[in-house]
C-alpha cells in the first residue's frame, strides 16, 4: 500500500475507551465556562472520537445515563458494523438477504432511500462495491496511481443503486448478486440522534452529544449557544470559523477523511453514477435538526454544484451549509 488510509467513518467494533481525552475529528468545541452540573465523558465509539456533555443536577444519575448511552451505542454498532461478522449489515451483505431484520436497519435503509430521492441519487448507501474496488486497487504494491481501470469501475457502478434494495419489516433483500451496503455516511449521525433521544426522554437538556457528528439538546447551560469550530481541511489545527449550535445538529464531510492514495486524488466519497471520487470542495458542513440528516447530507452535498445544493437544502428544511472551496474560500448556503 502506497499510503496510509484514514477512514473518518470507519464503522467497526472498536470498543469504548472511557476516560480518554480526545478532540473531535472535524469539529472542535469552543472554550466553555465552568459548569459544575455538566458531566463529561470522552472516548472512542464506532472507531471515532466521541464525547458526551450531560447537564444534570445529580452526578450519580448522570453517570448512569452515560452508561446507558454507551450501551445503546454498542447495541446499534452491533447492527450497523461492516466488520463484525455477526452484525445484521454484514450478514445482509454476505447473503444478499436478511430475514427478520432489526427495526433500526429497516428504518435507516428506508431513510437512505428517501435521501437518495431527495438528492437526485447522489446519496446512495449501496456504494460499498466502489469502496471495495478502490481499497483493493490501492492495497497492491504495484497499484496504478491513475486508479482502477475504467471497466472495473463500470462493473462496480452496475452494482450500485437503491432501486436494488428491497426493504420490508420481514425481510431486506439485495436484487443483484455482488451488491453491498455501507451505512458509513449516515449511521453515526443516526446513533448520535438515538443517544440524544434517550437523554431527552430522561429529562435531560442543555447537553451535547458528539459521535463524530454533533447534536445539541438546547443551548449551553450558561445560556449561550454551544460552539463548534469549522476546521481547515488543509490544516486540522486551524479553525476557519466558529459556528453557534442551539438545539441543532451539525456534520462535516470531506475527501480528506479517507484517502486511498498517498497523493490524495482518490477518496471515500463516491459519485454513484460514475464511480468517480468527490473533488468539488475541500469539505462540506451541514446544520440541520437531526444528526442523521447532517451526516448524510454533508456527504451528498459534497457531490453537488452549489445551486443544486441550495435547492436540496430548501427541500429538506436544512438550516445552513458551509462549503469550503478548493481555494479555501467559505461559501454559505441557507435553506
Amino acid at each position: 500500500m502506497k499510503g496510509p488510509i484514514t477512514r473518518r467513518r470507519f464503522i467497526r467494533i472498536a470498543g469504548i475507551a472511557a476516560g480518554v481525552s480526545l478532540a473531535p475529528a472535524t469539529l472542535r468545541l469552543g472554550s466553555a465556562e465552568a459548569a459544575p452540573l455538566l458531566h463529561r465523558w470522552s472516548g472512542v465509539a464506532l472507531g471515532a472520537e466521541a464525547q458526551l456533555q450531560i447537564y444534570h443536577p445529580d452526578a450519580a444519575a448522570a453517570a448512569a445515563l452515560i452508561e446507558r448511552s454507551l450501551a445503546e451505542i454498542k447495541r446499534l454498532e452491533n447492527i450497523f458494523s461492516l466488520y463484525d461478522e455477526t452484525s445484521a449489515l454484514r450478514r445482509l451483505n454476505r447473503d444478499g438477504v436478511l430475514a427478520a431484520p432489526p427495526q433500526e436497519l429497516v428504518y435507516l435503509l428506508t431513510e437512505c432511500a428517501t435521501l437518495s430521492r431527495a438528492t437526485g441519487g447522489v446519496f446512495d448507501a449501496t456504494v460499498q462495491p466502489l469502496w471495495d474496488l478502490y481499497f483493493r486497487h490501492f492495497a497492491r504494491e504495484d497499484a496504478n496511481p491513475a486508479g482502477p481501470p475504467a471497466d472495473a469501475i463500470g462493473a462496480a457502478v452496475a452494482l450500485v443503486g437503491h432501486d436494488g434494495v428491497r426493504v420490508s419489516a420481514g425481510e431486506i433483500r439485495l436484487a443483484r448478486p455482488g451488491m453491498a451496503i455501507t451505512l458509513n455516511g449516515i449511521a453515526q449521525g443516526y446513533i448520535t440522534d438515538r443517544v440524544a433521544e434517550l437523554l431527552r426522554a430522561n429529562g435531560v437538556g442543555h447537553t451535547l452529544v458528539e459521535i463524530d457528528e454533533t447534536r445539541a439538546l438546547d443551548n449551553h447551560p450558561s445560556g449561550r449557544p454551544w460552539t463548534v469550530g469549522l476546521k481547515d481541511p488543509r490544516d486540522q489545527d486551524r479553525i476557519l470559523e466558529i459556528l453557534p449550535l442551539d438545539n441543532q445538529a451539525i456534520g462535516t464531510s470531506g475527501g480528506y477523511g479517507t484517502q486511498f492514495d498517498a497523493a490524495g486524488r482518490f477518496n471515500h466519497i463516491f459519485d454513484p453514477a460514475t464511480g468517480a471520487c468527490a473533488d468539488r470542495y475541500l469539505s462540506v458542513t451541514v446544520m440541520t435538526p437531526t444528526a442523521t440528516h447532517a451526516d448524510a447530507l454533508s456527504t451528498a452535498l459534497s457531490l453537488l454544484p452549489l445551486e443544486r445544493a441550495k435547492a436540496v437544502l430548501g427541500e429538506l428544511g436544512v438550516a445552513a451549509a458551509w462549503f469550503v472551496m478548493r481555494d479555501g474560500e467559505i461559501v454559505v448556503r441557507r435553506g
